[in-house]
């Protein structure tokens, strides 16, 4: 089994949903010496199938694929009244729907109740290929997933933001905690949706973790610097992951319209700061804030369904080249992004220059 002590460079590339993870990217931190990881959140069986095998194609290296853990199969969050939940969601989504109706004047998408992001083709596609490490983001599955994993030789990791989550993650036998702090970009991985993220930093959460658990700590969270990365293993963490930083890469999927932010933030214009949203997908997320960020600072809690009524208005503003409509994903670090290639970017952070593995 896949061994986090094992990695030449203590650095793991984030993965990143949306068509920013690609297998040119994997495959590029994987060859530097860390370990690059696919995103197999909104995409089929199918389509992760075909990027497992790409990656394969490009690199010997191991590496992760990441799932999104649907509300039905998330253990941490179970809900005695489950059905009175999901209704209290889709009618809290319905209602955001007719307000962004009226308030754009556009067609916005439906919620649909019975999407779980293909979670079990998915599980049987990752049993099948047995990827070195699968990552688990949004919920906490059921111990009997994780074993099955286990008992395939795959890593399993658990992402965690708070020590509560890390108990619970290590008791049902995840083998990692990815520790995500405030400062991450994209979605904060709480185990249970309504819960508000926490603004422990990074380092103090570490260390709380590391008194709960003994497993290996992947910190997360903000990381834009050597000097990031050094801190954070200091304070108990074996690697560090990276997911903004690795934006404007070569071998990333970001669009276009979220690309030209970036540049633009990390020059001091427009972009001045990044926020927490739901906005975008009714669960917390950060970026650069925009002015649909300001527009609804009070969406609902309601994943996926508000995500799926989104989803139109997301991809006709990013037709029209407008960064207002779309989201703008980055972390705290986001003025420290850079157009390098994926490997130098890992060997930077590392501290290690030029050296190839």
């Amino acid at each position: 089994m896949f061994n986090l002590h094992s990695l030449p460079l203590p650095v793991l590339g984030a993965p990143m949903a949306g068509g920013v993870s690609t297998p040119e990217l994997a495959a590029a931190v994987s060859s530097a010496g860390g370990l690059g990881f696919l995103a197999a959140g909104y995409k089929s069986a199918d389509a992760v199938r075909e990027q497992i095998l790409r990656t394969r194609s490009l690199t010997g290296a191991g590496f992760g694929v990441n799932l999104f853990v649907p509300d039905h199969a998330n253990t941490y969050a179970a809900n005695t009244c489950a059905a009175a939940e999901a209704d209290r969601k889709l009618a809290a989504a319905l209602a955001f729907r007719d307000r962004l109706a009226a308030g754009t004047g556009l067609e916005p998408g439906h919620p649909n109740p019975d999407d779980d992001d293909g979670w079990p083709a998915k599980l049987d596609l990752v049993l099948q290929e047995q990827p070195a490490v699968v990552s688990f983001t949004f919920g906490l599955p059921d111990a009997a997933v994780l074993a099955e994993l286990a008992g395939r030789d795959i890593c399993t990791v658990i992402t965690v933001t708070d020590p509560d989550e890390a108990r619970a993650a290590a008791g049902a036998g995840a083998r990692v905690l990815c520790v995500q702090g405030p400062g991450a970009g994209g979605h904060r991985g709480t185990l249970d949706s309504a819960k508000a993220p926490g603004d422990v930093p990074l380092d103090e959460l570490l260390r709380g973790i590391a008194e709960v658990s003994d497993l290996p700590l992947v910190a997360a969270g903000g990381i834009a610097a050597p000097s990031d990365a050094a801190a954070a293993l200091a304070c108990g963490a074996t690697a560090v992951q990276v997911g903004t930083l690795l934006l404007l890469s070569p071998e990333a999927g970001t669009s276009p319209v979220h690309r030209l932010a970036l540049r633009e933030a990390a020059l001091g214009s427009r972009w001045q700061e990044t926020s927490l949203t739901r906005a975008f997908s009714g669960r917390p997320a950060r970026g650069l804030t925009n002015e649909f960020m300001r527009t609804y600072p009070d969406a609902p809690d309601a994943y996926p369904y508000i995500n799926q009524i989104t989803g139109p208005l997301r991809a006709a503003a990013a037709a029209e080249g407008n960064p207002d409509g779309v989201s703008l994903w980055a972390g705290t670090g986001y003025r420290q992004v850079s157009g390098d290639a994926a490997g130098i970017i890992v060997r930077r952070l590392a501290g290690v220059g030029d050296r190839e593995y």
